[in-house]
């Protein structure tokens, strides 16, 4: 905890002052003489018995005092808050084996559910962008803080194919591209395939700039299939940039059947009998080592999810998480507040306790 003025917790010797000031006036209390018939009445008002409850009130008495002195130093507490400038680009794979059923219902679904939880917990001043993909990537949503047009898009993302395969390396470029220009940190210039000097060199313009403002949450189930860029170069842009990806590898292990492909599939390309741009049933298998090199390189965090269920929990972490910087926050008020609290409570134990003539 900080404070904005801690010159002002020098206010707090008043509490050691007002105890030394009693201490004193106690040993110099006079004594006087008293006239008064009834002894019986006078020994009932006298405090006897439980002394604790003296020492109780002036405790809580004295605890409001020190609350409200730290008040005035206005305190700070350190904490994740919302940026406000942040930028979350979601990357969405909607190629052919995202219908697979191993995830109920299938993997698409699943993950579009997760989308909209992640979108609840989400801050709602954040921008939230949403990429699409297969064989090529097309921004469904451009960063905004309108989620509902996002949750529109997500529930329409199955419409989308983008030719067939999995190009998870231009995906992650594209996502870079789209989150340094929704903060304001490169112009029209650097595109999804500039080389990654013109983004180092940007990055070293401005330090952690990117890192800050940008997030990249990334789901795919399968191997990369298609695409100019290899996964891990696509991971080395986001890193030239400072941009971590959280990803999201969603499947089991790809023996399984697809909904509206009876007669096989093959890994991206669509389904072709016996032949075509196929890849096997590699396709249907999610690559754990690929995200998770992904995540690791660039200083992200890599989430295995096999049901829908475990899907759904990482992106309720990640959307309460992602977004925040570190960051202090005034807490005058909550002082203020309690020791409010305590000099009432002082009050109504005074007031409960003390001793009254009958």
């Amino acid at each position: 905890m900080t404070f904005g003025n801690p010159l002002l917790l020098l206010t707090l010797l008043v509490i050691p002052a007002a105890l030394v000031a009693y201490r004193l006036a106690a040993r110099r209390r006079m004594e006087y003489a008293v006239r008064y018939t009834n002894v019986d009445v006078l020994a009932s008002v006298v405090a006897t018995g439980r002394p604790w409850r003296r020492w109780l009130m002036a405790g809580v008495f004295l605890l409001a005092i020190a609350t409200l002195c730290a008040a005035l130093a206005r305190p700070h507490v350190h904490r994740l808050v919302v940026n406000d400038n942040a930028t979350i680009v979601l990357v969405l794979d909607v190629s052919g084996s995202m219908e697979s059923q191993d995830v109920k219902p299938t993997r698409l679904a699943a993950a579009q559910q997760a989308l909209h939880t992640f979108l609840a917990k989400v801050p709602a001043r954040l921008k939230v962008g949403l990429i699409l993909f297969a064989g090529e990537a097309e921004v469904a949503t451009p960063p905004t803080t309108d989620h509902a047009l996002v949750g529109q898009a997500v529930d329409d993302a199955g419409y989308f194919r983008g030719f067939g395969g999995t190009a998870i390396g231009d995906a992650i470029a594209t996502a870079v591209q789209v989150g340094l220009r929704s903060a304001g940190l490169t112009g029209s210039s650097i595109t999804a395939s500039a080389a990654p000097r013109s983004l180092a060199d940007y990055v070293a313009a401005k330090p952690r700039a990117a890192s800050t403002l940008v997030s990249i949450l990334f789901l795919s189930d399968g191997h990369q299939t298609r695409g100019v860029l290899s996964p891990l170069a696509g991971a080395n842009k986001a890193r030239a940039a400072g941009i971590p990806v959280y990803t999201v590898a969603l499947g089991t292990t790809g023996n399984t059947t697809m909904r509206g492909f009876p007669g096989g599939f093959n890994g991206g390309g669509g389904a072709v009998p016996g032949g075509g741009f196929g890849f096997g049933s590699r396709g249907l298998a999610p690559d754990p080592k690929t995200l998770r090199a992904i995540a690791e390189r660039t200083g992200g965090k890599f989430y295995r999810a096999r049901s829908a269920g475990a899907v759904e929990a990482a992106y309720s972490t990640l959307g309460s998480k992602l977004g925040r910087t570190p960051g202090n926050i005034e807490v005058t008020s909550w002082f203020l507040a309690a020791g409010a609290f305590l000099l009432v409570l002082s009050g109504v134990l005074s007031a409960l306790w003390s001793p009254r003539l009958p």
